[in-house]
């Protein structure tokens, strides 16, 4: 992680978004400028937060000053945002609006997008639609197929909210069920668990809404399917500059579903990540630099 004394923390912001049952609050962090032109929005996985970002913000404001403005939300139920009424909504359409409701916020003239698994297929679904503000697009490790192996890891851990002693035992429980991230350091591993954890007066748990994982654990077969079948239609109609990335060792995201992507749409390029599973971190500085080739140089 960068030393955070030489970077101006990220400004803590809501915006008020609509589901069926009610308002709700997103909450975003935003770093950069907020007079610049192009905004990154970064959206995380399925029971991470925004401030996974933190690493890429800090290397790419200061790469290219007040030129770009990153912003990462928590998705609702995740983090310092409010949790749904209803679970049943947890899902890519209720994403999908909060984040158009974001976008009309931030007013930007150039969006790029980079995602994390759920993130990557929120972006994927915008950048979908016809008149779609996304330009670029970086998808870590996510594409309109998901393997029914990663599915079921998943399934095994979402929602099941254990709590723990303390805050070390958090630690490891952050490390055994995201082993997939890859190495990192100690110090990497207290960053990747100091915010998707909160302190009860029981001990430690989770920072997001065990309800998550209801809709997730719903899904029939049949309605995994048509999403795939959705998700394969609305990939050949994206326009963005894209960028896939993968963990070599992903059981998320396999290299067939990567070369029927680049097949069916042309505007996608991949790169695959050595040593590492579902999903990428982009701590580590060479990942970062991909990032940043990316999203910086024309």
């Amino acid at each position: 992680m960068p030393d955070q004394q030489h970077f101006a923390p990220p400004r803590h912001r809501t915006v008020q978004c609509l589901s069926a049952r009610g308002l709700h609050r997103m909450a975003y962090l935003e770093w950069g400028s907020e007079a610049a032109e192009t905004v990154l929005v970064c959206v995380h996985g399925l029971t991470r937060c925004a401030w996974d970002f933190e690493a890429v913000a800090h290397r790419l404001t200061q790469r290219n000053g007040a030129g770009l403005r990153v912003v990462a939300p928590d998705v609702v139920g995740r983090g310092a945002s409010d949790w749904l009424a209803d679970p049943v909504a947890y899902g890519v359409p209720q994403y999908m609006a909060d984040m158009t409701t974001l976008l009309a916020r931030l007013n930007a003239r150039r969006v790029f997008w980079f995602g994390t698994s759920m993130g990557g297929l929120i972006g994927m679904a915008l950048a979908s639609l016809k008149d779609s503000p996304i330009e670029r697009m970086l998808i870590n490790d996510v594409g309109p197929r998901i393997e029914p192996a990663a599915l079921a890891r998943i399934g095994s851990y979402v929602g099941k909210a254990p709590v723990h002693a303390s805050f070390e035992a958090a630690v490891a429980h952050v490390r055994e069920v995201a082993a997939s991230f890859g190495p990192h350091t100690d110090a990497q591993w207290i960053e990747l668990t100091r915010h998707v954890v909160r302190q009860t007066p029981q001990g430690w748990v989770m920072h997001y809404d065990p309800a998550i994982a209801q809709p997730f654990a719903a899904a029939s077969s049949e309605q995994a399917a048509l999403g795939e079948a959705l998700m394969w239609a609305g990939w050949t109609q994206i326009r963005a500059r894209m960028l896939v990335v993968r963990g070599e060792l992903s059981d998320l995201l396999s290299r067939e579903t990567v070369a029927r992507m680049q097949a069916e749409n042309p505007r996608a390029e991949a790169v695959e990540i050595e040593g590492v599973g579902h999903a990428p971190t982009f701590m580590q500085p060479d990942q970062i630099d991909l990032a940043e080739r990316f999203f910086l140089e024309e």
